[in-house]
Parts: C-alpha cells; structure tokens; sequence
C-alpha cells in the first residue's frame, strides 16, 4: 500500500473496464489449435518421483486445468501457449522444494514448441508434518538500500531467532504476502538474501508494489515477478493443511492504480483445485489485498475502498464455505481481524512498520509478522513483534496520555478478536472488562501525527484502529494491571503505577 488516501479515493471512482476471461481448456485433443481460443496447443507430461519412485496423486496444473499422477508419479495435460509455467500443488509429507529458501515448484513453458516434458523431483520428510508451524511476512516494501539492510539484519535475524527457538525438528515455512519491494526490483535481491538468513522456505505473494508499472494490461505486470518467483496463483500442502495462494491486485494500465480483484481465470482454476480437498480440511489462503476489512466503517466511507478490499469477495467465500478457512493478508499496515461466517480473515501489521520510519505501524501495532502453529486440523497464532518476545501482545499508556481523554488508561490489543478478553485491576481488585472503542493509538500520534511527521516520509499518517481498550481508574489508585486472554486460553499482563 502507497498510501491511505489514494486508496479513499479509489473508492469514488466509476471505473469502467473489461476484464479477461481466462484461456479454455482444449476440446479436441487430438488438434494442433485450440478451437475456443484459437491458441496453439502444448502437449505436456511428465513424472513426479521420489527417490527413484513415482508419486501417485499429485496435483499438476498449468494455471487453466489441473490433473493428477498415476500410480507410477506419471501426468499429461493438454495446455497452450497463454500458460506460464507447469507446476505442481507439493503433496503433504514432502519437503518444500526451494533454491535458497524460494520455494521452486514450477518449470517455465517453453516457446515455439508444440510438447514439453516436465518431471519434478521431492524429498520425502524424515518426519510427519501433521504438525507445523508457518510465518505470515506482510509489506516488506523497501524503497531503498538502508531499508533492505534493515531487513536481512534485523527482521531476518528475529525470524531466524524464532524458528531456532522451536527446536531442530520444527517445521517451518514462510509466506511473502506482497510488496516484498516498493517498485525497486533491483531490491528483489535483498528479498531473496532476507529469506535465505530467516532458514525457511518462503512462498511468494505478488503485491502492488510488485507489478510491472509500464505494463499495458494486468496480465503483464507480473512479468518480473514470475521470472523470480513463478506463477502468481498456486497451492501446496503441508500436514492436512491445504495452502493456496491467490494474485487479488488488478492492474488498471496505469502507474499505481489498481483493485482488489480475483480474475475468472483464477476462480475457474481455483474451484478446480478445492475440488481435490476434503470439505471439512483447513485451507488457508494467502493474497495481498485485504478480502474484506473495517476501513469503510472507520473512516465512514460512502462505499468500500475499490483499492483496498476484494470487490468480488462473496465469490471467494462461496467457495471456501466447505472448508475450514483462514484468508492471511497485508497490504494496510495495520492489524486486524475480520470474521464472515466462520471464516477468519488475518490481516497483518507490516515488516516495515510504516514504510521503516520507526518500530510501529500506523495503528500502534510493532513491525513484526504473524506466527501460526498448526496441528493436524486445529491451529493456533500470536503475533511476533520485532525485537520483541512473543509475551509482548499489548501496549499500555498511563492515565493522561490522551489529551482528549485525561482521565483514561488505554490498552492496544494489536492481534485482538472478538474471542479476546481484556479485563482491568485497580490496586489488586479486579475491575471487570476495559470498553472496546476505536480510536487512535497515542504513540503513533506521537510519531506520525501532522504534515510534518515522520520526517522519512511524510505521507504517513496514523489511522484509526479497533483494538483500543480504555478504562477510568479513580482518584486515588496507585497501580493498574491489565490482563489480556486471547481466544486460545494464554494470558498477557502488564501493570504500571499510576
């Protein structure tokens, strides 16, 4: 995300555009064309083998159709020449491929040929990955070099820090979720070295800041980002877990104007790919763009913000109703949760805080990313702030510290959802429950409030936030403790005296 009021301002638009249907699989196979498209046709096929052995049941897909490997690993499609890559969804039980922690689970297309052979090879785990852990990295967004230093030297290290405190036999993997840079593509390396120290195989989400700006249509501005990372939209599985990653920033032709918006060619392949899923399974769903979010109710927007929620979201939950379903996205550098149904939607405060100006984001929540412990069909998190334990989950402020609300102490609850408690004490009696209203937290006033603030970039601004917890002490109490239980049992407490 560039900035909050460009994305208001989308929200006002009447934009009218035609947007692609993706290509149609082959009728008649036994043709050089296909007779929808008029696209010349590939023969592909191939094997999936471990250790010399096929691997029978594999998903393969090309992006339009899917199939599966016969007992002995071996697959064929018929595709053409709009497909990017053959790749396959990485079966439970196997390692990630990866190439210095990118994972690589895809093979190009070919050019100006009519077949292609594409074998891919995994690594049987030594053990079960029924139970696992994974990292949601949300806005990395680096600009500059000072920030990409920042990144491999301190974010890096912290994730690295947490994995190894899960002992050697964890399981870990990662997922970029967009804007890895801030349209610098020569800082993609940077990227690449940061997931190399965290010591995790990492997934790629293609944000807006990583798009090909002079592209003409959204089906080319994805074109660096495929050269270094693969296909856009995706899936893979891990214990009984089922990852899908999805591409929901539609590029409008013209620099730093977009939508949130998941193409016909995306929902044809993806109603395919759930379709080799037992309803009932967990799937966890990876875009940039928030699914939905509480901006339009916040800032009493007219109508949602076109640039910052999926405008055809019901279609999405639609197909994840059979599941149990968690959507992780970024893209706002804020925390928050949004439940539709028995869906929950993770939206993560940024790597970068806001846009590395200092150890926050603009609704008080640190710099840090979201931690996810799965086992079998159940799975917990917490978020880890940089530079942080993983007990740091609130922020207190002292009565006085809002100027409009002298009397108060406030609390904010960055990873909070309606699941949480949030109770207060009163020199060691319990007070009952803090009252939950929106407001802004104080320390990013202090930081980025005003035209002047922060100095590195001006155009960041502090925003409004759900997770502020407030309470009136009387006049004549000495010390306040705040206790936070958060949905999974865990207590957080802090105390300061008044």
């Amino acid at each position: 995300m560039f900035r909050r009021k460009f994305l208001q301002s989308l929200g006002t638009l009447g934009v009218g555009i035609t947007l692609p249907i993706g290509a149609v699989q082959a009728q008649n196979l036994g043709k050089s064309t296909d007779q929808k498209t008029g696209l010349s046709l590939i023969a592909i096929k191939g094997k999936v083998q471990s250790g010399g052995k096929g691997v029978a049941g594999v998903v393969v897909t090309d992006g339009h159709t899917l199939v599966t490997t016969d007992k002995a690993g071996k697959y064929s499609l018929e595709s053409n020449t709009s497909a990017d890559f053959v790749y396959l969804s990485v079966p439970r039980g196997y390692a990630i491929p990866q190439e210095k922690g990118v994972a690589q689970f895809f093979k190009p297309m070919p050019k100006g040929k009519s077949s292609f052979t594409a074998d891919f090879e995994l690594q049987k785990l030594p053990q079960d990955d029924t139970r696992h852990n994974f990292v949601v990295w949300a806005d990395p967004q680096m600009i500059n070099k000072n920030d990409a230093d920042e990144l491999v030297k301190t974010s890096a290290h912290d994730l690295k820090k947490l994995v190894d405190g899960y002992g050697q036999d964890s399981l870990f993997h990662g997922i970029g979720c967009g804007d890895l840079v801030w349209d610098k593509f020569e800082l993609f390396e940077d990227y690449k070295k940061a997931v190399e120290v965290s010591s995790i195989p990492f997934f790629q989400v293609i944000g807006n800041h990583d798009m090909d700006l002079t592209a003409r249509t959204d089906e080319g501005s994805a074109e660096t980002f495929k050269k270094l990372f693969g296909p856009t939209y995706y899936s893979f599985n891990r214990g009984e877990v089922h990852y899908v990653v999805l591409d929901d920033v539609f590029f409008l032709g013209t620099a730093k104007r977009y939508i949130g918006y998941l193409t016909e060619k995306q929902l044809q392949w993806l109603e395919q790919d759930l379709a080799y899923v037992k309803p009932g399974s967990m799937v966890v769903v990876s875009v940039h763009i928030p699914v939905n979010s509480g901006e339009k109710r916040r800032a009493r927007l007219k109508d949602d913000s076109l640039g910052g929620v999926v405008s055809n979201r019901k279609e999405l939950y639609r197909l994840l109703k059979p599941f149990k379903a968690h959507i992780m996205s970024g893209h706002t550098h804020i925390c928050e949760k949004v439940i539709e149904g028995d869906i929950i939607e993770h939206t993560h405060g940024a790597v970068c805080g806001a846009w590395w100006t200092g150890p926050i984001c603009t609704d008080g929540s640190p710099s840090g990313y979201g931690v996810y412990e799965v086992d079998g069909s159940e799975m917990k998190w917490y978020y880890k702030s940089v530079g942080h334990d993983r007990e740091h989950q609130f922020r207190m402020y002292p009565k006085g510290t809002v100027k409009e609300r002298p009397e108060e102490v406030v609390a904010n609850v960055w990873n909070w959802d309606s699941a949480w408690k949030v109770v207060w004490f009163e020199d060691g009696v319990r007070k009952g429950e803090m009252k939950q209203e929106m407001g802004y937290d104080p320390l990013s006033v202090q930081l980025h409030a005003g035209p002047d603030l922060p100095a590195k970039h001006k155009f960041v601004d502090t925003t409004l936030t759900d997770h502020l917890f407030w309470a009136k002490p009387s006049a004549g109490a000495k010390q306040i403790k705040i206790e936070v239980t958060d949905r999974f049992g865990k207590v957080y407490v802090d105390a300061l005296s008044v």
